[in-house]
């Protein structure tokens, strides 16, 4: 599979693997100059890509984890980047810690993995089959 990608600044970085290892691809901060995000506040930081995505595939933006054990999260718990999207790529950072955070240009500020989506028939049922845990919510499983 190719995913391709169109620089919409010159100064913007495609998503690269650290490791061989690794399922996610840092994603850069495509800034002018340094952005600082206050305690508890949000700001969409631009990347300064677009892609195409084959359809079938959908890009999922989630926090880098040293950043995020240091507070800076992705705003929204985990980004869609959906397989018809030609926009500049964004991603909203939220400061969850108690002090000022500073995102610097070209900075790694979150990462995109990329996974293959289902398409079901969605059907409205009048009946759904029982199982063992029925109709149990939050908790009914114990823990």
């Amino acid at each position: 599979m190719e995913i391709r990608f169109k620089r919409l600044s010159p100064q913007a970085v495609l998503p690269q693997k650290q490791t061989a290892g690794s399922a996610g691809y840092d994603l850069s901060a495509c800034l002018e100059a340094p952005l600082t995000i206050g305690p508890g506040g949000m700001e969409m930081v631009p990347l300064g890509l677009a892609s195409e995505i084959p359809q079938g595939f959908a890009g999922f933006v989630f926090s880098r984890s040293g950043l995020g054990a240091r507070g800076l999260v992705v705003a929204q718990g985990v980004g869609v980047i959906d397989s018809d999207y030609r926009g500049g790529w964004m991603v909203p950072l939220r400061n969850l810690s108690p002090q000022a955070v500073t995102v610097e240009p070209g900075q790694r500020i979150a990462q995109v993995v990329f996974l293959a989506v289902a398409e079901p028939v969605l059907a409205e049922a009048g009946d759904l089959p029982p199982t063992s845990r029925g109709l149990g919510g939050f908790g009914s499983t114990g823990g």
